[in-house]
């Protein structure tokens, strides 16, 4: 099994578990149900913001632990007032160190759009975003058919959320982009089954994604002369976690690189 196939089957399971303990009636009653979400894209498209989608990410599977003490509401408030477009909370907690109540501190401390970062499998991910006071939501083209993404992109959509679909190739482009689900298009410049890293899958794909999506550039993103090679290539959200996370204070590494743009 790769790594991402762990990721999955061990995600099936927890989602199944966490279904029986918070079934979706008790999701709905959730105060973040009826409000309505902030626009990724608007944000993203804004020429007065960076572009930056700031990460908020303890561990990973490549990287091990790289931090673990930023506080969420200090760091993800010290993103936003640096001059971040967006944020993104990681809440799977066995691969990534993260949890549902990271998303639900984040928003209570920011307005601005929140992804959830996870690996989705099913619509109660979806409802439970929106429960978590989510606005976006990824979709991993690697783990779900054309099929999914299309069920699952219209029900977020239904919930006023937008969906950032991720993609590492031509083929799970072609085969997952739906016009009625999804808004944004990511690249992840990361191979989901060996975690090898290559900016040039950004360059390669930039042409490829239809000029109506916003297309974000995720993962090997360090510098601010990455962030403008990609700009002048059509991306206009640059998704940046590892980089900032690093540091001890990651909202002031954000900050550094802001101004450097």
């Amino acid at each position: 099994m790769t790594i991402l196939d762990k990721i999955i089957a061990h995600k099936r399971r927890e989602v199944s578990d966490r279904q029986s303990l918070v079934p979706l009636k008790l999701l709905e009653q959730s105060l973040y149900m009826e409000a309505k979400p902030l626009s990724l894209r608007h944000y993203l498209l804004r020429d007065d913001l960076s572009g930056i989608i700031a990460e908020f990410k303890r561990k990973s599977p490549s990287k091990g632990v790289i931090n673990a003490y930023a506080p969420v509401e200090r760091t993800t408030l010290g993103y936003m007032q640096a001059g971040a477009s967006a944020l993104s909370v990681l809440t799977d907690t066995e691969f990534f160190g993260g949890k549902n109540e990271d998303l639900t501190t984040a928003r209570r401390y920011n307005f601005c759009p929140i992804l959830r970062k996870d690996f989705v499998v099913g619509e109660y991910q979806i409802i439970e975003a929106k429960s978590l006071g989510a606005d976006a939501v990824l979709l991993i083209a690697a783990v779900l058919s054309g099929e999914e993404v299309l069920r699952l992109g219209r029900l977020a959509k239904s919930l006023g959320m937008e969906v950032l679909l991720e993609i590492h190739n031509e083929q799970e482009l072609t085969d997952t982009l739906h016009p009625d689900a999804v808004s944004l298009v990511g690249v992840n410049n990361r191979n989901l089954h060996d975690f090898a890293v290559s900016l040039d899958t950004s360059g390669e794909l930039a042409r490829q994604i239809p000029d109506e999506y916003v297309k974000v550039t995720e993962s090997g993103l360090n510098t601010a002369a990455d962030i403008r090679a990609l700009r002048e290539v059509g991306y206009r959200g640059f998704l940046m976690g590892e980089a900032f996370m690093r540091h001890a204070r990651p909202e002031q590494a954000c900050a550094a690189l802001v101004q450097q743009l």
